[in-house]
Formats: structure tokens, C-alpha cells, sequence
């Protein structure tokens, strides 16, 4: 009897040729919603800053401010307004913001109005005055320039406490000429704390509950 199951030889098959696999590629992801808003609406700076800078205009760098009571009030106004805009917020940790070259538009620290007003008697007129912060080094200069190349500079530390206070402590002062320099023992030390930074103005409120209002400059002082 045959048997049931004849063991035939399998015929060769033919081999479909592979399907290709769709290369996927990932689409880039929509813009956040807070992105996209960013874009249509750019940040503005508060009304208060435009305020600011109109009162402290003609106050030859707070010379005229410290006989107007009235003008005095209305800037700090300004200045609480601006630091109310981001209460708290963290002006110190990013030393690319912070450092830099800073150039005084008004003040009421004595000390600085002081010799602004008094250079003449020394046959000269104050130029430039000038905050030089260096966060990596640790540094901060005072400066306040007799064009064409004196300049009295008081040198000192800091040491940086957010998420506003920078603590500095003055180490050297010197008047300085063109080629001689007469120093004076090194005096100070406190804090400031910078309540309104951007990429134009800071504005600062110190331990003697003076106010400092500078610009960025359009140099760098190496002084």
C-alpha cells in the first residue's frame, strides 16, 4: 500500500522582493502658545521707565533734584513703580546683564554730586561717571572722569547675593592724571540692591537708601 503521505520534493519559490521602509522624519514642533504671543505682542518696557528717564532729563545728573522736593518724589515714584513690575526679581546671577560699563544719569549720593558740581574750582569740569562691574572678577570700579585724561577712581569687590543684592567693599581710591596719580586710603563698604534691569537701564537703591540710575555706555572703560 502507498503510503498516506509521499515525501515530494519541495518546488523552488520565488521571493518577493522587500517593501522599502518610509523614511520618517520628525516634523519640527509648533511654537508654544507663550512663544507665538511673544512674537505678535514684543515686550514693552513699562510706562514707568519712559517716565523715569523724562523726569531725570534735565536734573544735571540730580544736581537740580536736591533743591526740588517735588521732582525728587515724583522720580522715586518712578523708581518703585519699575521695581514693582517684577517683584523680586533675579538681577544679579546673570553676569552678562550685570557687567559692563555704566554710565551715570542720575543720583542722589552725595559723594558723586559733590565733586560733579565742585570740579570747576580745580580748573576742570567732571566728564563721564562711569559704575564699571565685572561679576567673574569680582570687581567694581567708581569712576568719575576729568576729560582730557584725569579721572578719580575708587576700586573695590563685590560678591553677589541674589536674587538682587550685590555686597562690595572699596579697596583703593586714586586721582589720576595723564602721568601721575595721587591715592587715598580706601574707605566704604555695603550693599547695592538693583531693583529695575534691562538691556538699556539699571536702576539701583543702596544701603544709605540713595538712588543710582545708569545707562549702558557705548564703551567700555579699562581704566
Amino acid at each position: 500500500m502507498a503510503p498516506f503521505l509521499s515525501h515530494a520534493v519541495p518546488l523552488p519559490q520565488t521571493l518577493a522582493p522587500p517593501i522599502p521602509r518610509a523614511r520618517h522624519r520628525l516634523a519640527p514642533r509648533p511654537p508654544s502658545a507663550a512663544s507665538f504671543l511673544r512674537g505678535l505682542f514684543p515686550a514693552r518696557p513699562p510706562p514707568a521707565k519712559a517716565d523715569l528717564l523724562r523726569l531725570i532729563a534735565d536734573q544735571g545728573r540730580g544736581l537740580e533734584t536736591q533743591s526740588d522736593p517735588s521732582r525728587l518724589a515724583d522720580i522715586v515714584a518712578c523708581i518703585d513703580a519699575l521695581a514693582a513690575v517684577s517683584p523680586g526679581a533675579n538681577t544679579v546671577s546673570d553676569a552678562s546683564k550685570l557687567s559692563g560699563t555704566w554710565r551715570l544719569l542720575w543720583t542722589t549720593e552725595q559723594e558723586q554730586l559733590f565733586i560733579v558740581r565742585n570740579a570747576p574750582f580745580f580748573r576742570t569740569a567732571a566728564g563721564d561717571v562711569l559704575q564699571v562691574i565685572d561679576v567673574p572678577g569680582g570687581a567694581l570700579n567708581n569712576v568719575i572722569t576729568f576729560p582730557p585724561s584725569g579721572a578719580f577712581v575708587v576700586n573695590g569687590e563685590i560678591e553677589v547675593q541674589p536674587p538682587q543684592r550685590v555686597n562690595f567693599r572699596f579697596t583703593r581710591a586714586a586721582l589720576r592724571g595723564s602721568n601721575w596719580e595721587v591715592p587715598f586710603p580706601p574707605f566704604g563698604k555695603g550693599w547695592f540692591d538693583t531693583v529695575y534691569l534691562d538691556d538699556e537701564i539699571r536702576v539701583a537703591k543702596d544701603i544709605r537708601g540713595d538712588y543710582l540710575v545708569v545707562e549702558r555706555a557705548p564703551y567700555s572703560w579699562n581704566g
